[in-house]
């Protein structure tokens, strides 16, 4: 009964909630089109690949970044000229496997949560069409540099396709920046499920090993027969195994969740057996079968590195040191955060791996570049170089320090976007109440 009525406060908490944010942020738009070129100067440039030019400038148009390098330009062609002396500028942040856009409350208002689909194999489902650019989360995490994210299905074994965002649109249309790059997959891990029961008389029990073994069984049993199904082009279209056809052509990657060793090594194994791209999300032991993942070539997505350790008795201070590992066993290596409005700590997260071995570019790197290789849209994004968009922004101070850093503009393909947001709303507010000059 108590549990009950919990629950029951709970989701009339959510709805409060969701009520009171609905009326904030209204200003917020999406900001139009470039209409004229604009040139940042004076600015200390961090490329994304490890180059960090001095006193340098970059110029775009129609969403492109047309020249960089040091000193003035040659010539303004009538452009606006955007004075960052002194300041810092970075490619945008690019946050992968990330709920954001499909939680915007989460336990308590289910209402506000849809990022999972019922049902244990589910490759179809598009994490895109459910993606909420009117988020009042997004906000919050662009004001950090995050620009684009990958908004990920969760549940089940397969738990469907995601798309790559820029997260300043009206719809998920307007938002879509590659569209379904990846599909989902918790790889089974072999422990107990839940609280011990008594066994049933006359019932087999099934132990951890032989619960494994039947998922995986249903595994090799899916993807044998999608495989199968892509090879053969059938007339009668099956919607589960024509979403898993672009695995075997590669246009797609699958993204395994996996902390484990054992279970990092099935699943590229597995990956390896079927011919297809695989992508490691947590790899909490990736240190462990760096061999295999470079031999491989199957990068890791780090999640969180302000996290304990995964087993009780390893080094305290390894999720710090986990980058830097990888870093030097040549596994190419991401960075993203737990959940959705957590998101907001990447830059944070990235910085604390430089007190571990990591230095500032490489742990720049990781948010960047990194994540568009692995995404597949380093082509486009991710450094900032001639012909690539110009996803970018300019901080006062360094933007992987929670302390220095202070985003003042922000560029997502040329459009100068709004950098406010309800946090900044509600400081502004109460400073007028307590007669606080406010800063924001």
């Amino acid at each position: 009964m108590k549990q009950t009525m919990k629950k029951t406060l709970l989701s009339i908490w959510g709805l409060l909630l969701c009520t009171i944010l609905a009326h904030g942020q209204a200003n917020i738009l999406p900001a139009p089109a470039q209409t004229k070129p604009i040139i940042i100067t004076g600015a200390t440039i961090h490329v994304g690949n490890g180059q960090v030019i001095n006193n340098g400038y970059i110029a775009f148009d129609k969403g492109k970044i047309t020249a960089i390098g040091q000193g003035a330009p040659a010539n303004s062609n009538g452009a606006d000229i955007v004075d960052a002396t002194g300041k810092q500028v970075y490619p945008g942040f690019i946050c992968p496997a990330t709920t954001l856009g499909l939680v915007e409350v989460g336990e308590g208002a289910r209402g506000t949560e849809d990022s999972e689909e019922t049902g244990e194999i589910n490759p179809n489902v598009r994490s895109l069409v459910a993606y909420n650019t009117d988020s009042k989360i997004i906000p919050t995490v662009r004001s950090n540099g995050i620009l684009l994210a990958q908004p990920t299905p969760e549940g089940g074994l397969i738990s469907g396709q995601s798309s790559v965002v820029q997260l300043d649109a009206w719809n998920w249309e307007d938002a879509a920046y590659k569209t379904d790059i990846a599909l989902h997959m918790n790889w089974p891990i072999l422990r107990p499920s839940g609280r011990r029961r008594q066994p049933t008389p006359g019932v087999a029990q099934e132990s951890p090993e032989e619960r494994q073994q039947k998922a995986l069984d249903a595994i090799y049993s899916l993807f044998s027969q999608a495989k199968a199904y892509a090879e053969a082009k059938p007339a009668v279209v099956n919607l589960r195994f024509d979403a898993m056809k672009g695995l075997f052509n590669g246009s797609k990657k699958l993204f395994v969740n996996a902390n484990g060793a054992k279970e990092i090594i099935q699943a590229v194994n597995f990956a390896k057996k079927m011919g297809i791209q695989a992508v490691i999300v947590g790899g909490k032991e990736s240190y462990l079968v760096t061999d295999l993942l470079k031999s491989n070539n199957v990068p890791v997505i780090i999640t969180e590195t302000q996290s304990l350790p995964y087993r009780e008795d390893d080094d305290v201070y390894l999720p710090y040191k986990l980058p830097k590992i990888l870093q030097d066993a040549g596994v190419t290596y991401g960075l993203t955060g737990i959940g959705f409005w957590r998101q907001r700590n990447l830059p944070f997260e990235a910085g604390e791996a430089c007190g571990y071995g990591l230095t500032k570019e490489q742990a720049l790197s990781m948010i960047t570049i990194n994540n568009a290789k692995i995404l597949g849209i380093d082509k486009t994004t991710g450094t900032l170089e001639v012909g690539k968009d110009a996803n970018l922004f300019i901080s006062k101070g360094d933007a992987l320090d929670m302390i220095t850093i202070d985003v003042q503009k922000a560029f997502i393909q040329g459009r100068d976007i709004n950098l406010d947001n309800l946090h900044k709303q509600l400081y502004r507010k109460f400073a007028a109440k307590y007669g606080i000059k406010a800063n924001l």
